[in-house]
């Protein structure tokens, strides 16, 4: 499968039979720097605010999932998680929806815009996950140390930090390095390019961080 990222917090996941998925695509407006135009079978919304669910930027018939349901589309296994935007059961920013897919045979887990501290119940719902896409800039999300929480205790192969500040966003949340700076340098891989391209033989049983930039 192919994973690309195409910033903030919207990725293309690809499996080896074509299919593909768009996650939480983005407004222009409320980001600040514009997301690449993407086509799509499925774009899953964790919750409805712009800088999450602007699914005009995906092309093509893409079925919409937005809510907490299990489905199968194309052998591509699609389960969802409710779970809370804030650390007050949802009283502050509402819910959010936790998507995972398996594709070709990964088990890839979006945390959407999690803000609930990290609890046994949580984390036994989401196991088993090889790859997880996780925020890490606080303020609207949980922020470097409670994703670094989340890591310890998932324990997945593969770590994708997101919705964190760069150079041109405009939302009031903390750089990578914030999270980056938790970990040893000698698991964090910083791509030169906005995708990865993953098998089963990939998977090693050890964390590895791989930050990703946006093209």
């Amino acid at each position: 499968m192919i994973i690309e990222y195409l910033g903030h917090s919207c990725f293309k996941l690809i499996e080896s039979t074509g299919t593909s998925i768009v996650c939480d695509p983005y407004s222009e407006e409320i980001v600040g720097y514009e997301m690449p135009e993407a086509q799509a079978d499925v774009i899953t919304v964790s919750h409805h605010h712009n800088d999450h669910d602007f699914t005009q930027n995906v092309v093509g018939s893409p079925v919409v999932i937005d809510r907490e349901e299990n489905a199968d589309f194309e052998g591509v296994e699609i389960n969802s998680i409710k779970s809370f935007h804030d650390a007050s059961r949802g009283k502050k920013r509402g819910e959010n929806v936790i998507f995972k897919f398996r594709m070709d045979g990964i088990d890839v887990c979006h945390l959407g815009d999690l803000g609930e501290k990290c609890s046994s119940d949580l984390i036994e719902t989401l196991l088993p996950v090889n790859v997880l896409l996780i925020p890490v800039g606080g303020n609207y999300t949980i922020d470097a140390e409670m994703a670094k929480e989340y890591v310890d205790r998932i324990m997945p192969d593969i770590v994708i930090p997101m919705h964190y500040r760069t150079k041109d966003c405009k939302l009031d949340i903390d750089r990578v390095d914030e999270f980056l700076n938790l970990f040893d340098g000698d698991v964090i891989e910083e791509v030169d390019g906005s995708s990865i391209e993953l098998s089963r033989t990939d998977l090693s049983g050890e964390t590895k961080i791989v930050v990703l930039r946006r093209t």
